[in-house]
């Protein structure tokens, strides 16, 4: 079963560490999804531009595209990773080991993924 485990934090809170403390979490966070690596478990991961950088497509009778994130909230879709993993119990001690590394209190998400498509890509 593929996962999907969401990692939502305080933006602001991540923007103002220093450079030597952001190389050092993603030193960290690289430990750990080298051993997953090394599993067979670790997927497609991606970190996110602030949310300065999004737009929002509001669906409705006339599409609206908006600049900004979608919501006003305390912590922020900050990135994801994708993991392999027989039971959800495995996804949550991957995605444990991954909190653990990231420096901060922010929240991961553990979601069941139901349609996972790694190879489509854009010529």
């Amino acid at each position: 079963m593929h996962y999907a485990i969401l990692c939502y934090d305080s933006e602001e809170v991540i923007s103002a560490w220093s450079k030597d403390k952001d190389a050092q979490v993603m030193h960290d966070l690289g430990a750990v999804q080298e051993r997953l690596v090394a599993e067979k478990k670790m997927g497609p991961v991606a970190r996110l531009m602030p949310t300065t950088a999004a737009v929002s497509l509001r669906k409705g009778r006339d599409t609206l595209v908006l600049d900004g994130p979608f919501a006003e909230t305390k912590e922020q879709l900050l990135g994801f990773y994708t993991v392999e993993c027989d039971t959800l119990d495995e996804a949550i001690e991957a995605a444990k080991d991954l909190a653990a590394a990231s420096g901060s209190a922010g929240c991961f998400e553990i979601r069941p993924m139901m349609i996972f498509i790694p190879d489509r890509r854009t010529p």
